[in-house]
């Protein structure tokens, strides 16, 4: 075992990297705790914390280890696919695809997080990626007036939202259809902004509330055989 693998080593404040952020990220998705981890992964748990939260160098053989553990790749842990579009890894053997309840669509919708709104742009369907916000059986969305994800206002408009599990080829998607508004009750709106999980991604000036009202929501899962359920 070398040196980087038996200590966390200096107290230091939290300074996150993207390594640690790929690691801890992992970790919740399988709902594993840092001691789990790290059992599997041969390794002390407070290095496994100091990766987590600070700028380290792991080794390659732990890296591997940690990648194994984790039921991933090091080039997922490092981020060298982050430039290529999810579901690049090949097809898993004996591939199942099933159907999803409402009740589990509406389960991994509520996770929150980015997803694809359709619209219609001057005669002319478009997709844009929105960070979004469930709140009872409402699903919005912040943007800005006259941009294209505000289209959807006044329309039936989908929500697409999915997770991709590159390293074992399987994922889910669920698609929501429903009419859209634009938010103007201030109380909807403060609702909408007590819950939001996360501000837009792309930066301030994104103000509007869309809303869409699901009249379907369905949605599909792709699992493999004997990877994790």
């Amino acid at each position: 075992m070398t040196s980087h693998d038996t200590g966390p080593g200096p107290v230091q404040d939290p300074d996150y990297s993207d390594l640690g952020r790929r690691v801890a990220t992992r970790r919740r998705q399988l709902g594993l705790s840092r001691a789990e981890v790290a059992a599997r992964a041969a390794a002390a748990t407070g290095y496994l914390q100091y990766v987590e939260e600070h700028s380290a160098t792991p080794s390659i053989g732990f890296l591997l280890r940690l990648a194994d553990a984790l039921d991933t790749t090091v080039a997922e842990l490092i981020g060298g696919t982050a430039e290529l579009p999810p579901g690049f890894g090949q097809a898993g053997h004996h591939p199942e695809l099933l159907e999803l309840s409402t009740a589990e669509c509406r389960e991994r919708l509520s996770s929150h997080g980015v997803g694809r709104v359709a619209v219609t742009v001057e005669g002319a369907p478009a997709v844009f990626p929105v960070n979004y916000t469930v709140v009872g059986d409402l699903v919005g969305y912040r943007t800005a007036p006259g941009s294209g994800p505000a289209a959807a206002a006044g329309h039936e408009a989908a929500l697409e939202v999915d997770h991709i599990d590159s390293a074992f080829s399987q994922g889910w998607s669920v698609l929501v259809i429903g009419p859209a508004h634009v938010v103007t009750d201030l109380d909807e709106s403060r609702t909408l902004e007590e819950h939001a999980y996360t501000a837009p991604w792309v930066g301030g000036g994104r103000q509007q509330w869309i809303v869409i009202r699901p009249t379907r929501i369905t949605g599909r899962r792709i699992r493999v055989q004997a990877s994790p359920v």
